[in-house]
């Protein structure tokens, strides 16, 4: 998969997307499209799976499976590809904080240690120059 165009994924995109939602931007979409196909790649960090155990546990989005389920079957095409959370992402998530999500810093310190786009419509983080945001 090397040399594919690659894009960190935010929460809500992967949910979006996932979901079939017209919620999407343009971008996004296309970068979720050409996953499907296996022509991109897209990281989903570790702050994106535990955010969406969280919000399946109390029930404000349905996976319609559980997460390691859901996961499985995601990580099943090698164009989503998880991304690991490293000490140095926690420590560049606490220092930088785009807003007071902190799922939002650990995502954005994702994207920047990979040097990749990250896809998000959050306007919080588009504002605060941290990363290249495509939506």
């Amino acid at each position: 998969m090397a040399d594919l165009p690659a894009a960190v994924t935010d929460t809500h995109a992967l949910l979006f997307h996932a979901a079939g939602s017209g919620a999407l931007g343009r971008a996004a979409r296309a970068h979720f499209e050409a996953c499907e196909r296996r022509q991109a790649i897209a990281y989903v960090p570790m702050a994106v799976l535990w955010e969406c155990t969280l919000l399946a546990r109390v029930a404000r989005v349905n996976l319609r499976r559980t997460p390691r389920e859901f996961f499985a079957d995601l990580f099943s095409n090698p164009a989503y590809q998880p991304y690991d959370l490293t000490s140095d992402q926690i420590f560049a998530a606490d220092e930088a904080r785009p807003n007071r999500d902190p799922f939002d810093g650990l995502i954005c310190a994702a994207a920047r240690a990979l040097d990749v786009p990250l896809m998000t419509r959050d306007g919080d983080i588009r504002k605060s120059g941290l990363v290249r945001v495509i939506w």
